[in-house]
């Protein structure tokens, strides 16, 4: 018998028991390599993970708990069995695939949605007093240093302006005490859309307290996000919520500053994936959720990229670096055989 099989079987039986009654069928949404399973019942379909570290199992379920009272963009915990937790079901269209099938308005529309749900469970993590209970994530100066060395990985598609930057006065800019709840990866595809047509958010293993541009880098910065960088820009701007304690001008800086190197941390990704496996479809990127190895997500996340590191002057030669980039992307689309609007 698989890992797999036996990890299947260990949910199933945890749910038969935690629920009392029986599961009439399995789904792993994810592929089979992943931690969730979607279990149907008569009546309902429940989610239920199974993550490899507890202590994560944990904290997701603690803030699901502590946002619930304030806030409905989230599954709801309905319990946890040792390792396994158990949420309410959300609904089985992902977010990254249905943005990427409907018309350019009705994109900026789910974007709007997308971003005023994030404000909105933001709100409640700061009701929640979450900030306080949270691991404060990004604080180590190991890991700011590293975060804003990667952009050498930008030197073999690029002229390496990025070499002369001030990466310690970087590493200050970057750092910052966590204040603001934050729910962390939120890639559209940790995102759905449910039978209600309302959207909702899922995933919250690492959540934990920073500034709280950050989730909204991680939306921007998903290279399989089809929306262009100034109309994110705006949306962002447009549902701006004043009780995250900045001023706007200053928030959109530090989700600038903070989206240059998200990027270099995704491109990063693109490549190490790329190395392995060669390009992938864009089909199979959105229905599996993985890194966006194919050149058009590549080449569309160097342009967030450039975009936003023009926004501050110590990230501009990151800016023209992105560019180059891009345009070895393009030109790899071009000669590849799947057509760009595939």
């Amino acid at each position: 018998m698989s890992g797999g099989t036996k990890r299947k079987l260990r949910v199933v039986e945890s749910a038969e028991k935690f629920f009392g009654v029986p599961v009439l069928d399995v789904d792993a949404p994810g592929g089979e390599s992943r931690s969730s399973y979607r279990l149907v019942f008569a009546d309902r379909s429940v989610i239920a993970t199974l993550r490899p570290n507890f202590r994560r199992t944990h904290i997701e379920a603690f803030t699901l708990q502590e946002l619930r009272p304030n806030c409905t963009d989230l599954p709801e915990c309905l319990g946890v069995d040792g390792e396994i937790l158990f949420q309410s079901d959300v609904g089985g269209k992902r977010l990254n695939l249905e943005i990427s099938k409907v018309s350019k308005s009705k994109r900026v529309d789910l974007a709007a949605e997308a971003v005023a749900s994030i404000f909105r469970i933001q709100s409640a993590g700061r009701q929640a007093k979450l900030h306080e209970a949270l691991p404060h994530l990004g604080q180590n100066q190991l890991w700011l240093e590293n975060f804003v060395a990667s952009v050498s990985e930008l030197a073999d598609y690029s002229q390496g302006r990025s070499a002369s930057l001030n990466k310690p006065a970087l590493c200050e800019m970057i750092a910052y005490p966590g204040q603001q709840f934050v729910k962390w990866d939120c890639r559209s595809g940790n995102a759905a859309i449910g039978a209600d047509d309302r959207l909702r958010w899922f995933d919250c293993e690492y959540s934990g307290a920073r500034h709280g541009a950050e989730d909204f880098a991680w939306l921007i910065g998903d290279e399989a996000w089809p929306l262009q960088p100034d109309v994110m820009e705006a949306i962002v701007a447009d549902g701006f919520d004043p009780e995250t304690g900045h001023a706007l001008d200053d928030y959109l800086d530090y989700m600038a500053l903070y989206l240059t190197f998200h990027c270099v941390q995704r491109f990063k990704l693109i490549v190490h994936e790329t190395s392995k496996r060669g390009w992938l479809s864009k089909t199979r990127v959105r229905k599996y959720d993985d890194v966006g190895a194919h050149p058009e997500f590549a080449a569309q996340l160097c342009r967030v990229g450039s975009y936003f590191a023009e926004r501050n002057v110590a990230t501009r030669p990151v800016a023209r670096d992105f560019e180059d980039a891009e345009l070895v992307f393009l030109n790899i689309l071009k000669d590849s055989l799947e057509p760009a609007s595939a």
